[in-house]
């Protein structure tokens, strides 16, 4: 049995593509210039100079000196025309191509520079977004919890669509990201279903880790209800719990994951940014941070935490970036070593993305999406594993990475702007082109069958609105 299926390392899975041109579409839908340049450059640029030869010739009036003036006059605007006509066809054909190969950056551009002033696509996609997740909310009369409203882990599940904690705190940050425009939905009855999710020692869980809380999820919880506007003091005895709960001897596992890590540092630091276990946090993954020979010894991060590593990973080396970032605008940066460590290992991350060697950086190695597995004891039988199935969209924590405060003025400070911004776009490109209708979709394998789980619809649509906020340019 490989590493991977023993839980030892991730699981690679290719980037999802953009679907390809329809084979019968309809060149009728080109516009009036597009299909006459196509007509043209279909007839054959010699053709074309050939007609307007004899045309000119033929009726050219014969008080010119001459035939032979006639033939010059003739040739050299039938030469003219099949130039024009080779050059034209040919601009035509490269712009079809240019589509082709990048769907979203055509579908971006293209808009944009044919109607100055006109709204892009990122609002439709925004709206597609919450009007899909408004028709698929799912509510349940619970005998035993009341009223729940919220989503599962993904959307279009066959099995009833009961709301998850993974699942609704997803759709809670949604809603807060779109602003929720209308009075389709309440995220009051989002936070009410996620505190009657709550198992009955307290704490949350994903569907999959039965009825015992873990830190990463009670952690997502928490951050989003703080971030709905819920109350110090009522989160603090679930704080308590979470920081309680993660410790070496109660889930080495979990403390050895960067993932864990990251997600229960991110979700603390909003939720009780004074908590006690936070400078800790940020060392650990600090520490955790390994060198890589292959890219001039930066530093940069694996799937664990602890001996072993494994490889060096652009996606658990993005996670730590935005972690620490955050950690540092939330507890400071002081002068000591700790703090100085952890902003060394931060600037080294970044470096070290910003050293992809491959490309196209909207394809590269870099952005592909991981499947990790986290294997925990079981509590109730030790010799016995439990399982959390973990996926990630690569491509959404590399925009985060690279948008976070000082990343930009880290790459001109290195002399490395141009590459920053070349793997920016393709990061982001990456991430348009894997959404239909500001809805994104995880491919199951060899399958072709989609799920379309609500996380990779938050962090679609996170990553999009964080480039749009870095790219607006007022007028004057």
């Amino acid at each position: 049995m490989s590493q991977q299926q023993l839980g030892r390392g991730p699981l690679r899975s290719r980037q999802p593509r953009p679907d390809p041109p329809a084979p019968d579409e309809d060149p009728s839908d080109a516009s009036p210039p597009a299909r006459f340049v196509g007509w043209l450059g279909g007839l054959g640029a010699a053709a074309a100079g050939y007609g307007v030869f004899q045309f000119l010739f033929s009726v050219l009036p014969d008080s010119l000196d001459g035939s032979a003036a006639r033939y010059v006059i003739s040739g050299v605007s039938g030469l003219a025309t099949f130039v024009a006509a080779w050059l034209a066809a040919a601009l035509l054909r490269a712009r079809a191509a240019a589509a082709a190969a990048d769907p979203a950056r055509a579908a971006a551009v293209g808009p944009a520079a044919m109607a100055p002033g006109a709204p892009g696509p990122l609002p439709r996609v925004f709206a597609s977004a919450y009007g899909t997740l408004v028709d698929q909310v799912s509510v349940v009369a619970d005998p035993e919890r009341g009223r729940l409203t919220g989503w599962p882990h993904s959307l279009g599940e066959n099995t009833p669509s009961r709301p998850t904690p993974v699942g609704t705190a997803y759709g809670l940050h949604i809603m807060l990201d779109l602003g929720v425009p209308d009075g389709g939905l309440s995220t009051g009855d989002l936070v009410d279903t996620l505190w009657r999710l709550r198992l009955p020692d307290g704490g949350w869980s994903a569907r999959s880790q039965g009825s015992e809380a873990r830190p990463e999820v009670t952690a997502l919880v928490l951050g989003a209800l703080a971030r709905a506007g819920t109350s110090a003091d009522r989160l603090a005895a679930e704080v308590d719990r979470c920081t309680g709960a993660f410790t070496r001897q109660l889930d080495r596992a979990g403390l050895e994951s960067t993932h864990v890590v990251t997600t229960v540092l991110r979700g603390l630091l909003r939720a009780a940014p004074r908590c006690e276990i936070l400078p800790g946090l940020r060392e650990a993954l600090a520490d955790g941070a390994i060198s890589d020979p292959r890219r001039d010894h930066l530093r940069c991060w694996g799937y664990r935490l602890q001996p072993p590593y494994g490889r060096p990973s652009p996606l658990h080396t993005a996670q730590a970036v935005v972690a620490l970032d955050r950690a540092a605008r939330v507890l400071g940066e002081d002068t000591d070593a700790r703090s100085a460590r952890a902003r060394t290992a931060r600037e080294d991350g970044l470096r070290w993305l910003l050293s992809c060697p491959d490309a196209p950086h909207d394809t590269c190695p870099d952005l592909e999406n991981l499947h990790e597995e986290v294997r925990r004891p079981r509590t109730d039988d030790p010799s016995r594993h439990e399982v959390l199935n973990v996926r990630h969209f690569t491509a959404s924590w590399l925009v985060r990475a690279l948008l976070s405060p000082g990343a930009l003025e880290i790459a001109r400070a290195d002399g490395l702007e141009d590459e920053w911004r070349v793997r920016l776009d393709g990061a982001v490109a990456a991430v348009w082109a894997g959404q239909s209708d500001g809805i994104w979709s995880w491919g199951r394998g060899d399958s072709t069958e989609l799920r379309r789980p609500m996380w990779m619809t938050y962090q679609g649509l996170s990553a999009l609105r964080a480039h749009a906020v870095w790219m607006y340019q007022p007028d004057g």
